[in-house]
């Protein structure tokens, strides 16, 4: 029996360490990579365990305040009702669950979890390792077209990550990270203003942008080189943008075409800065390097063919005979001069009279006495031809797709409207300046909306603006194709007086470009 027990004893060690040895190997091999499957929320949680995480966020649906009544609509005031129980929806936590971290997501469809078209994160640390989460979960949400990351504690590093994948977000049109403030020299918001991004509105209200992050945001905008296509709104409240900043700033102004919003409320902003961004909306000399890049431009669009090289007939024929310098083309001229006699002589009586009266007919056309035209014939030929054509080509295709799923496209496809082909502001009329020795070029037409409240600004800067709203309406009574100017200048709580005269002034002159506008009437009822 002691033999017996003893042999027991040895197989159970001996499955023990077996079975030890398979998990020690199925920890060591690396899992396989998960494909998200657009569904944020099991895709999200599987990621989640897949790093060991004691805590995943829930994601929960954001809270909406309650729609008003009818009446109260109707009436704009809050009525005295006596209080009523809570409503169903209504849930009492403890105060420590309350703050534990979620994911708040808008859908448009609530029984439908790959809906999902916008993400709020608030008030919890969103690290290196929870953004490569959202690396691989949200490209794969193809309705997503907003992420909301307030107060997260972005770092250089998570704003690198977010930058990385924004582009294979397709429909990702706003990204707002307001609250979100990295130190001095690790600021990367450059990065989120990418020519690959397809983000339209950023926000970065108080990050505590600095003068060195708004140079970035600046070369990001537009540089003699390149400039941002897609950009339209970009708010930049509430930081610590100088003189300095709001010149860099300008600086992308110029070149470029596509930004119609730019808030700079709240910063230090004086009127250095303020005379540098009315220079960039109105008119500016152009920089050596812009001077360069116009005339490299201005070459490669009057010869578009210098850069190409010769067909490979003529390459062979120049290999064959490096000697010779007669080319192909003349022989060929030669060989048909020769020819054209013998043809002449070869033609048939018949053929002398067609030719006869084929000349006798343009003759007439020429004169006037007749009223056909031969080349509107032919051309009314060709597009029958065409048509036909086309029409084959469709009946096939129409055949080829029956039996294939044509698969239509989204709503968001759908809402996308053209854009229109951005000019090069280099490319535009400039005029040169004999005394200062530089070639001067319109300004920015196309930002509509410049907040500048809450900064440092005095009326010399007012006059600055003043300057630029008048030679944008001169410069738009002649031509309106780039741009119709500034629409909206907003100067609340400077160092201007309300009842400033230069104030009011730049304050008419936007009323008169609102879109509803209505000049005063006169005394005789007639409107100025």
């Amino acid at each position: 029996m002691g033999r017996k027990g003893e042999k027991s004893l040895s197989k159970d060690k001996n499955q023990s360490s077996a079975s030890q040895d398979t998990q020690d190997e199925d920890s060591n091999k690396t899992p396989e990579p998960y494909n998200c499957s657009g569904f944020f929320q099991p895709d999200f949680t599987e990621l989640c365990h897949r790093q060991d995480m004691t805590y995943v966020p829930q994601i929960v649906p954001r809270p909406k305040p309650p729609a008003p009544s009818p009446s109260q609509a109707a009436e704009g005031k809050p009525e005295k009702e006596p209080v009523e129980p809570p409503p169903k929806t209504y849930t009492m936590k403890d105060k420590f669950e309350y703050f534990k971290p979620s994911i708040q997501v808008e859908m448009d469809n609530p029984d439908k979890l790959d809906t999902v078209t916008e993400v709020y994160i608030r008030g919890w640390k969103v690290d290196d390792c929870m953004m490569e989460i959202f690396k691989q979960c949200w490209p794969a949400m193809e309705r997503l077209h907003t992420i909301n990351l307030w107060q997260v504690g972005l770092t250089g590093e998570t704003v690198a990550i977010l930058a990385s994948f924004m582009p294979l977000c397709m429909n990702l049109k706003n990204l707002i990270l307001d609250g979100n403030s990295i130190q001095e020299g690790e600021e990367n918001w450059h990065l989120l203003v990418d020519d690959d991004s397809s983000v339209q509105l950023l926000s970065l209200q108080h990050c505590s942008v600095s003068d060195e992050a708004a140079e970035g945001i600046g070369k990001a905008l537009g540089t003699a080189k390149r400039f941002n296509t897609k950009l339209m709104s970009l708010n930049l409240a509430g930081n610590r943008i100088t003189d300095v900043g709001a010149e860099h700033l300008a600086g992308g102004l110029r070149m470029n075409r596509s930004l119609l919003s730019l808030s700079l409320a709240n910063n230090h902003i004086g009127d250095k800065g303020v005379k540098k961004i009315a220079e960039a909306l109105s008119r500016f000399p152009l920089t050596h390097e812009e001077v360069v890049e116009r005339r490299r431009l201005i070459s490669e669009k009057g010869s578009p063919e210098r850069n190409k090289s010769p067909p490979p007939s003529r390459r062979a024929e120049s290999k064959d005979r490096p000697g010779s310098v007669r080319s192909s083309s003349h022989t060929d001229k030669d060989k048909s001069k020769r020819d054209k006699p013998s043809a002449k002589k070869n033609k048939d009586p018949k053929a002398k009279e067609e030719d006869k009266k084929g000349g006798t007919r343009k003759e007439k056309d020429d004169k006037g006495s007749s009223k056909k035209d031969p080349r509107g014939a032919r051309a009314l030929k060709l597009l029958s031809v065409l048509t036909a054509s086309i029409a084959a080509d469709a009946g096939k295709s129409v055949g080829k797709t029956k039996d294939k799923k044509v698969k239509k496209p989204t709503p968001l496809e759908q809402e996308q409207p053209d854009v229109p082909e951005v000019i090069n502001p280099l490319m535009e009329v400039a005029d040169y300046m004999s005394e200062l020795k530089t070639l001067m070029v319109a300004g920015n037409r196309v930002l509509l909306n410049l907040n500048l409240s809450r900064n440092q600004i005095t009326e010399d800067g007012v006059e600055e603006l003043i300057k630029a709203a008048q030679y944008q309406k001169t410069l738009l009574m002649d031509n309106k194709i780039n741009g119709t100017g500034l629409m909206r200048i907003c100067l609340h709580k400077n160092k201007v007086s309300a009842d400033s005269d230069e104030l009011k002034k730049l304050n008419d002159m936007m009323a008169a470009k609102h879109p509803f506008y209505k000049p005063p009437a006169t005394p005789d009822g007639e409107a100025v």
